[in-house]
Order: structure tokens, then sequence, then C-alpha cells
């Protein structure tokens, strides 16, 4: 273990959400693991690329909210949370997801969703999502300036994954609200009044698609729920929740963020504008560049474990800083430089191991849709704004609070 590593934890506040990049740059410098404290938790974050990687395929770092809860309270004299079955179904429905699951109930859970979310599946989506940007485009086709997040970003990745949950199209919107604030809320209670108000919409849509089910996701599920009884009640509303959730909120950051590169770099947009071909690359460097979940879920290590070199006990927490291993210079040559023609893929945007993001196909494929009909639809895209009038959310998922552009016919 190295000296560095040794040292004081080192705090990370909301200037790290902020612009987490040079914060990672700096704990490369001195080994792929540190020690850090956020939020008021000590806690391991890997960094380095490697680390990463071997870190997201490590069988004794664990997705055990009970037992991190547990940790968490002895450590720090905090209040322990209630024991599962006293939580209400907000709360479980905000920590036994399969994000939150490892096999065997990992196992069983994605595989029953799983299949929705194929690359083949996925294409057939295609002319659907092209119909929704060409409205969302069309509404703001003559504006001139407009909120790119608002117009385009925001409301694409909701409309798909609603339609696919079979979320009717007059609750969208408040979904997508409950959506932003439960990433952005600081206080618990914030985040629980949130996440107790999609659980009692949640049980009425699945009482209504039970009673009256229809060509979506929930209704399939709920199918298995009632002839296999392989699905409990709570976990059908934890997964539509985090589907609803995952499924909007990073796919939006990413056209968000992926745009942003553009804008500040015109010459690689002139090249994508004038060959198409590099578009499903330049998707790929949009999510390695600056890709929206930057941060893995929390693990806590069930034994002492080595990563990166770096001797972990049990019982710790450890973070993956996806975003820090994407920008790893010993992975990636020049990290900090954007080319939509970088060759070579392994970035770990969408995360690695058997917690790969199965969203990812939808999130590529809506962001290619999108970033193809602006080019399409208008001969210029400018921002409208100095670069330092925009500014990041201070959450978990890195994306931008609003992106002014121009846009020209």
């Amino acid at each position: 273990m190295s000296e560095d590593t040794l040292q004081a934890p080192e705090e990370l506040g909301e200037d790290f959400l902020r612009d987490p990049y040079p914060v990672y740059a700096r704990l490369r410098e001195r080994g792929p693991v540190a020690r850090i404290l956020f939020n008021g938790m000590p806690m391991w974050l890997v960094v380095g690329y490697a680390a990463a990687r071997a870190a997201l395929a490590e069988p004794a770092l664990l997705k055990d909210p009970d037992r991190g809860a547990r940790v968490f309270a002895e450590r720090t004299g905090a209040e322990h949370m209630e024991a599962p079955a006293e939580r209400t179904l907000g709360e479980r429905m905000l920590v036994e997801h399969m994000l939150n699951m490892d096999p065997p109930d990992h196992t069983r859970l994605r595989k029953l969703v799983g299949k929705a979310f194929t690359v083949r599946r996925t294409q057939a989506l295609r002319p659907g999502i092209e119909r929704v940007v060409g409205r969302l485009l069309d509404d703001v086709a003559d504006q001139g300036e407009t909120d790119l997040l608002k117009a385009l970003a925001y409301p694409l990745p909701l409309t798909v994954i609603s339609d696919m949950i079979g979320v009717p199209e007059a609750d969208q919107a408040v979904f997508g609200a409950w959506s932003n604030a439960l990433t952005v809320a600081v206080r618990p209670e914030e985040m629980q009044q949130v996440a107790d108000e999609m659980a009692a919409y949640l049980v009425t849509l699945i009482a209504d698609k039970r009673a009256n089910p229809g060509d979506d996701l929930v209704s399939d599920l709920i199918k298995v729920r009632d002839a296999g009884d392989r699905l409990s009640e709570n976990e059908l509303v934890s997964m539509v929740f985090q589907l609803l959730v995952a499924g909007y909120e990073t796919t939006t950051h990413l056209i968000g963020n992926g745009v942003l590169a553009l804008l500040r770099h015109p010459e690689q947009l002139a090249a994508v504008r004038a060959d198409r071909s590099l578009l499903p690359g330049a998707v790929e460097e949009f999510c390695r560049y600056d890709n929206a979940l930057h941060l893995s879920t929390l693990s806590i290590t069930a034994e002492p474990v080595e990563i990166g070199g770096v001797a972990i006990p049990a019982d710790e927490f450890v973070v993956v800083a996806l975003g820090s291993a994407n920008h790893d210079p010993e992975r990636f040559p020049d990290p900090e430089r954007f080319d939509i023609r970088r060759e070579g893929g392994g970035h770990l945007a969408f995360g690695h191991g058997i917690h790969h993001c199965m969203g990812a196909p939808l999130a590529r494929l809506q962001t290619e849709i999108a970033v193809g009909a602006l080019l399409d639809r208008f001969s210029r895209i400018e921002p409208a704004v100095a670069p330092e009038e925009l500014r990041h959310e201070t959450s978990l998922t890195r994306g931008l609070e609003s992106l002014p552009v121009r846009l020209v016919r």
C-alpha cells in the first residue's frame, strides 16, 4: 500500500460533482485507488482503469444496502436504517433493485427484463424514436434559440422509456419531474417524499395494467409475477422504478454532454456533419469523454480484498469512478482530447461485468438518432451563451442544468 493511500481521506464536495475530472487526475497520480470522504462517508474510490475493471468484476464487492447501513451507523454514530420489513414501499424502491443486488437475485431479475433490451429489439424501436425526435424538432424549428435539454434531451428518453414501460402520456411529465428531483435531492427526507409519491403511483399503474394489460413491459412483467411467482410485488415496483429513472436521466445527459462536446470542438462537429459514418464512433466518444454516470453505485467489501495493489479490509465502502477510468492515460492516450475517430472501445461508461447497463444499446441508439437529426435539420448549431455560463448539476449523474443553443435551418 502506498504512502499516499495511507494519508487522511480527501473530502469531496459540490465542486467535485460539478467538475470531477481535475480531482480524478490528481488522485490517479497518487495511485489507482484513493481514500476519500463523500457526503461524510469514508470510502475507497477506484480511479485507475485496470483497477476499475477488476473492481467491477470482483465478487468480494457486494451490493448490500442493509450491511452498508449497519456499518455506516456503527462508524459514524448515525441512526441505523430501518430493517427491510419496516421500510415503506418508497424506501424499498430506492434500495431493493438490481443495481443494489448480487446473484442469485440479480441474475433472476435481469433475465426477466433483459429480453426487452437486446440489440435486435432495441433496433426495432428506431422508427418510433425517429418519429419522436422529428416531432420535438418540429416544435423548435423556427424558434432560433432554444434550450436543447428542455426541447430534446429531456423529453426524448422520457417518452421512449415511458412508452416501453406503459406510462400513459398524460403522466409522463410528472414522472420526469420526480426523476429529476431524485437525482438532485440532497436531504434524505426530500428523496423519501419523492420516492413515496412514485411508489404510490406505480402501485396504481400496476393495478391498472393488471386489469387492462397492454403491449408494454409492465404488462409482461405482471404476467411473469402472476403466473410463476418469480417476481414479488415489491420487486415489480422497484424494477419499474429503476427502469424509468435509469432509462431516462442518464440518456438525457449523454445527449446533452455529447452535443456540448461537439459545440466545443467545431472541427469534430464539421467532420461528423460531413461524414455520418462517424456518428456511431462519436457516440462512443461522448460516452468516454463525459459520461453521464461517472460513479458506480456503492459496494461494500465482504472480506479483505486487494484492488489495484491496495489492500482493502472487510466492511469498507468502495465506489468505482467510471469517469476517471475513462480518462486514464494508461488506457486512453491523451484522454482529455475529444476525438470522434478514437480507435478502440473499452470505455466503462455503462459499467462492466454483471452490472453492465442493459439499456446501453437503447441509450446509444437514441443519442445517435437525436444528434443525426439535429445535423440533418439545421445547417448551424451554435452555443447561445458563453462557456462559463453553463452550469452542471450537483448530482450523481453528470449533466448540464441547461444547454441554450441557436439553431439555423
